[in-house]
């Protein structure tokens, strides 16, 4: 896991997480390693907190045992939360210059998260589908950017909003450099 900015989605979080909703869908390592595409060894791993995990490894437990990414990554936290910026768990992506940070996890009985996006200009970030029923709102910050669904991404600017299916594949493109948007993943 790549530590662009802030801390980072610690290990110890992310393997008590892994473990824990593991162990609550009744599926033994092997199985969410197959259903997630994953080595077995892999999953062992990040159980143990010894792995390094990237958002598209995350995505994919996420959807095996499903649950929302942010239930992987995120601590408990108390019900007055301040996110300064740069600081909150982050997560990379191993294929496109992309960190995600978790500012807000969905809490119980609701169903959506939030995350501050840095991009870089370069390899797209495409995401492969995420749970039935997901939908995912972007407000441009900062740049440009082409996001939504894969086959007909929108051109954003600053101050746009896009909303879109996130049960189906879907792109974020930096156009220029340090772009920056807000995105709210809506779990239906």
């Amino acid at each position: 896991m790549t530590e662009s900015r802030g801390a980072g989605a610690p290990l110890a979080v992310i393997a008590a997480s892994l473990r824990r909703e593991r162990k609550r869908s009744g599926m033994s390592l092997a199985e969410v390693a197959r259903r997630a595409g994953i080595a077995k060894s892999t999953l062992s791993q990040l159980e143990s907190g010894t792995g390094n995990p990237s958002v598209e490894t995350l995505w994919a437990l996420g959807v095996a045992l499903d649950v929302p990414f942010a239930r992987l990554v995120d601590p408990p936290r108390p019900k007055v939360q301040v996110v300064r910026a740069g600081e909150g768990p982050a997560v990379a992506s191993e294929r496109a210059d992309y960190v995600a940070t978790l500012l807000a996890s969905c809490p119980p009985n609701a169903r959506r998260d939030i995350y501050v996006l840095n991009v870089q200009p370069g390899t797209p970030r495409e995401s492969d589908p995420h749970m039935p029923g997901v939908v995912e709102h972007v407000v441009l910050s900062t740049g440009r950017a082409l996001v939504g669904v894969l086959e007909e991404p929108v051109e954003l600017s600053p101050g746009d909003y896009i909303a879109y299916p996130g049960d189906v594949a879907h792109v974020f493109q930096a156009l220029e450099p340090d772009t920056t948007a807000v995105l709210v993943s809506e779990h239906v």
